[in-house]
């Protein structure tokens, strides 16, 4: 891996993880356009993945400092018998939702019957492939998706204008249901077992289509992924852990590809919240469509050829 392949990446993960394209999608073109997929380049995925959450903590340091405060005061009035449920301010009920759609995650574990596998593995499996025949069809899943969640945000706007001021704040709930919380986690699990199918572009039309404020629904898909990048960093550490050339490489190219994940993340957040808030999401809609439609006629010809066409590799099927 050479210094430029390093910033490359970093850019990559940077963008996507937050952007609505798919991180895990991009990557996977990324490192099969570079010719750099494989096990030795799994603990650097690791660190490109410790700077996006590098990234996200920086921004959101404000609400997750006041969450945090929240949480504490939570578990006291719960001791003291004094929480109540229906009186939950917006952090309070950030918290208990945001524990409600982490559960879904733990799906993950469950073995895969007649196989040694679990669900997560499947996910490895896929990523790995030679070719990127699923990682296109889920890119263009994801444009689906964000067309959906496009609809459904304007049916909030009209549906809610009536009912107070039309300010963007305004436009949509603002709390989340325990059903709201329950299909936001299904559906980032199942975007954690298909490369390109993206967790931020999913969940936020999921929270669209439940009738959330889509600033909202933004920020509760941002702080869901805190815990969940820091889970995918630590299952794939453990995997580099056990796989010895999976950590045999340059330090330098570590720390390069960690401080670009982290700053381009962290303005990647901002460009996202910019689209969203302006009504841009369209541009998204189109570019994932796109690059999903170009790669999967790709695929095709790489598995007509047998060879990798940009790097000449032949393709080989485990």
């Amino acid at each position: 891996m050479t210094i430029l392949d390093a910033i490359i990446q970093g850019i990559v993960q940077g963008l996507t993880e937050f952007l609505p394209v798919s991180s895990s999608g991009h990557l996977a073109i990324t490192q099969h356009i570079l010719g750099t997929s494989g096990n030795s380049n799994l603990f650097f995925n690791v660190m490109l993945h410790v700077g996006t959450l590098i990234a996200v903590i920086a921004f959101y340091h404000k609400l997750i400092w006041n969450l945090i405060k929240e949480f504490f005061s939570m578990i006291k009035d719960i001791f003291t018998g004094k929480f109540k449920w229906s009186q939950m301010n917006y952090e309070r009920n950030l918290i208990v939702m945001l524990i409600i759609g982490l559960l879904p995650l733990f799906l993950l574990f469950l073995p895969i019957p007649g196989t040694d596998l679990k669900i997560k593995d499947f996910a490895d499996i896929l990523s790995e492939s030679p070719v990127l025949t699923v990682t296109s069809v889920a890119l263009i899943v994801t444009s689906i998706l964000l067309a959906v969640g496009i609809y459904f945000n304007r049916k909030n706007v009209g549906k809610f204008r009536h009912l107070k001021n039309s300010s963007e704040e305004s436009n949509g709930r603002e709390n989340y249901t325990v059903l709201d919380a329950v299909c936001v986690g299904l559906t980032q699990a199942v975007a954690a077992v298909f490369p390109g199918l993206s967790r931020s572009g999913s969940t936020l039309a999921i929270g669209e289509m439940r009738g959330i404020n889509k600033q909202k629904a933004l920020d509760y898909t941002f702080v869901l992924a805190i815990p969940s990048i820091l889970a995918a960093a630590l299952l794939e550490g453990v995997d580099a852990v056990k796989s010895p050339e999976a950590i045999n490489i340059d330090p330098l190219m570590i720390i390069i590809g960690l401080v670009v994940s982290a700053i381009v993340g962290y303005f990647s957040i901002v460009i996202f919240k910019w689209f969203l808030k302006s009504d841009k999401m369209i541009i998204f809609v189109a570019y994932t469509a796109i690059v999903g439609v170009a790669f999967l006629i790709i695929s095709i010809i790489e598995m007509t050829t047998g060879s990798n066409i940009f790097t000449g590799a032949p393709i080989v099927f485990n």
